[in-house]
């Protein structure tokens, strides 16, 4: 079976190995995130890429992580009004208002799934196989700006929802080893 041409997998196949594509590809898009924080940041990011393209992002992603406290859920619910200022004036990341009220947000609610689930990943886990349009719902219950394509996408991207890589792709078997890994413990 050949890769689907409009396939992430297939845009990468011919990159070169240290591609800023090929890297995410082959090593984060659809392995699983295990700590509440990387979730978070993950969660940051698909929010960003809306109306914009994922390689703007990949190449902003450090900043990102430096701009957000290392996506640390607490440190960024703590966030104050001069934060968001200083967010709006970084040229490092996406100088959103929306998004960088919806990072805020969202922190929060996971500073409170957590209080009442014990983690962020044990609530997605908890979840199930739900389809994208309850994951929607659900999302919508507690987050900001997470329309269907951000949360389709976030959980592609974190391995919680199959598809992001065709079965022919090579990296398709090491992300299905690392999920039930790092998912089914």
């Amino acid at each position: 079976m050949a890769l689907d041409p409009k396939s992430y997998c297939a845009f990468v196949q011919d990159l070169p190995e240290d591609h800023l594509h090929r890297v995410y590809h082959d090593k984060q898009y659809g392995f699983p995130l295990v700590s509440d924080d990387d979730l978070f940041g993950r969660l940051i990011l698909e929010i960003n890429q809306a109306g914009l393209s994922w390689t703007t992002i990949l190449k902003k992603q450090e900043n990102f992580r430096a701009a957000y406290a290392q996506f640390n859920v607490s440190k960024v619910a703590a966030f104050t009004e001069e934060d968001e200022n200083r967010l709006l004036a970084d040229a490092g990341v996406i100088r959103n208002k929306l998004k960088v009220k919806a990072a805020i947000h969202n922190a929060r609610a996971i500073q409170q799934i957590k209080a009442e689930h014990g983690s962020f990943k044990d609530w997605l886990l908890k979840q199930g196989t739900l389809d994208l349009k309850d994951w929607v719902k659900l999302f919508k219950k507690y987050f900001k700006f997470t329309g269907p394509e951000i949360v389709n996408e976030f959980l592609m991207s974190a391995g919680l929802k199959s598809g992001a890589h065709h079965p022919d792709c090579p990296a398709y078997h090491k992300s299905l080893a690392a999920i039930k890994s790092a998912y089914s413990s």
